[in-house]
C-alpha cells in the first residue's frame, strides 16, 4: 500500500506542470519550521509548508518570480492571478511585498540552475515575532530533482512508526481517520469485514480472525490501541502486546473496573510481571477530560500516542552515556 503523502506527493507533481522548490536551508533563533522542511509551488496551487505567514508568502511569491520569468529562448509565461493552497484560502496577492529591509534576495541568473535565496528576519518588519531568521532557497523542479522528493518521500515512509488498531466501532473509526493525518502508518485490525468499511483511504486495513498474531509480527517501536467489541479478545491481543518490549505504546479503551479485570487475568492466567502491567494505558486518553463521545476519545489519543512515539524514538536516538564520554574525552 503507498503511503499517502507520497501518494499526494506524486500527484501534485503529475498535474502541476513547472513546480519550484522551497525549502529551509538554515535557521537562526526561534522559527516556524526546521531545516529541510519545503514546499513545492506551482502557478496554481503549493504542496506542504515551509511555517506559514508572511515568510510563506514571500517565499511563494519569489517562487512565482522563478516558474514565468521567461530561460534563454522562452516566452515569459501567462502568471495567474493569486495564490491557490491546498486546503487555505487565496493569498493576498500584497502578503508578499517586500518589506524594506525586509529580507535580501539573490534572483537567479538565465541558465539551467535557476535558484533564489531568500534571507528573512522574522521580525516586525514583517509581520512576525518569532524573532529568529530562516534562509529559504529555491530552485526549479527538473527530473531529476523530481525524482530525488519522490525518493525521500518514500525513505521517510518506510521508516514512519506503525500505529496498530485493533477494532474498528465507533471509536476506532474516530481514532483511525485522526491518526492517519499525522506521519505514521495506520493498520485497523478487525474479524468483522462490515467493520472495516469506510476507513480512510490512507490507512491499511487487515481483516484476520487472529488479531493478535499482527502484534507478533509488527516492527519495534509500534503503538498499539485495542479497542474491539469483545473484552476477552481485548485481552489476548493487549497481554501480546505487553509482551513486546519494544512497543512505544499499548492502550485499551475501558473503565478502571476493566483494567483491575485484566490485571488479575494478566498475572495469573500468563505469566504476566507487574512491570509489564505497568506500561498499559487504560483508560486510553486520560481521564481528565470526562467526555465519552467517540471523536473526543479520538482526539485525547491521539496526542497520547504520538506523544508516546516522540518519547520512544527520542529514547532510541539518544547516546549511549559510554559514548557521550567518549565525544566529550574527544
Amino acid at each position: 500500500m503507498m503511503n499517502a503523502k507520497v501518494q499526494s506527493l506524486k500527484a501534485f507533481l503529475a498535474r502541476a506542470g513547472r513546480v519550484a522548490l522551497v525549502e529551509v536551508a538554515g535557521t537562526k533563533g526561534s522559527t516556524p519550521r526546521e531545516k529541510g522542511a519545503f514546499m513545492l509551488v506551482s502557478g496554481a496551487a503549493i504542496f506542504g509548508t515551509i511555517g506559514g505567514g508572511q515568510l510563506e508568502y514571500m517565499a511563494i511569491d519569489k517562487a512565482r518570480q522563478l516558474l514565468f520569468s521567461p530561460l534563454e529562448g522562452e516566452m515569459a509565461s501567462e502568471r495567474p492571478e493569486g495564490v491557490v493552497s491546498e486546503g487555505t484560502a487565496r493569498a493576498s496577492s500584497t502578503a508578499a511585498a517586500t518589506p524594506p529591509g525586509g529580507f535580501a534576495a539573490t534572483l537567479p541568473s538565465r541558465g539551467r540552475d535557476v535558484s533564489a535565496t531568500l534571507d528573512v528576519p522574522l521580525g516586525p518588519e514583517i509581520g512576525q515575532c518569532c524573532g529568529g531568521r530562516v534562509e529559504v532557497l529555491i530552485r526549479l523542479v527538473d527530473a531529476a530533482l523530481e525524482a530525488e522528493l519522490v525518493a525521500a518521500a518514500e525513505a521517510e515512509a518506510a521508516q514512519q512508526p506503525h500505529v496498530y488498531i485493533f477494532g474498528g466501532g465507533h471509536v476506532g473509526q474516530a481514532l483511525a481517520s485522526a491518526v492517519a493525518l499525522l506521519p505514521v502508518h495506520v493498520v485497523a485490525v478487525e474479524m468483522r469485514a462490515e467493520a472495516l468499511e469506510g476507513m480512510p483511504e490512507a490507512v491499511e486495513t487487515s481483516l484476520t480472525p487472529i488479531p493478535e498474531a499482527l502484534v507478533r509480527n509488527a516492527p519495534a517501536g509500534a503503538a498499539f490501541v485495542v479497542l474491539t467489541h469483545d473484552h476477552a479478545l481485548d485481552f489476548l491481543i493487549v497481554a501480546e502486546a505487553l509482551k513486546r518490549r519494544d512497543a512505544a505504546y499499548v492502550g485499551m479503551i475501558g473503565s478502571r473496573t476493566k483494567k483491575a479485570t485484566f490485571r488479575n487475568w494478566f498475572l495469573k492466567s500468563t505469566d504476566g510481571s507487574e512491570a509489564e502491567f505497568a506500561r498499559l494505558v487504560s483508560p486510553i486518553g486520560g481521564e481528565t477530560v470526562k467526555d465519552k463521545r467517540p471523536p473526543v476519545i479520538a482526539a485525547l489519543a491521539t496526542a497520547e500516542i504520538m506523544t508516546a512515539l516522540a518519547a520512544h524514538a527520542g529514547a532510541r536516538a539518544a547516546p549511549h552515556p559510554a559514548s557521550c564520554g567518549k565525544a566529550m574525552a574527544g
